[in-house]
């Protein structure tokens, strides 16, 4: 069977904490995190709502995009990203 497009999950969210200054002066700081199941996406999904600073969470299987002229979006990986992928992560709470 041949790999898909599909076969990641995405789960986006915009910063309001870092929307408007820095690298996203101007802009709308959106996050995207790339998932390799829907049980990690549940994760990152949930990790997000804890937080205060992220609004618009969303999941989805097609890969977003933002335009350049509006947005300043990061994608996100287990890699640069870990603590997201960790279930009920605190933030050091």
């Amino acid at each position: 069977m041949m790999p898909h497009d599909h076969d990641k999950v995405y789960v986006t969210m915009t910063d309001k904490f870092m929307s408007g200054w820095g690298l996203s002066q101007g802009k709308i700081n959106k996050l995207i995190f790339v998932c390799d199941s829907a049980e990690e996406a549940q994760i990152v999904f949930h990790n997000a709502e804890s937080r205060g600073d992220m609004k618009h969470i969303n999941m989805t299987v097609t890969k977003p995009y933002y335009s350049p002229s509006k947005y300043y979006a990061q994608t996100k990986t287990k890699e640069d990203a870990s603590n997201w992928y960790k279930p009920n992560y605190n933030w050091g709470r």
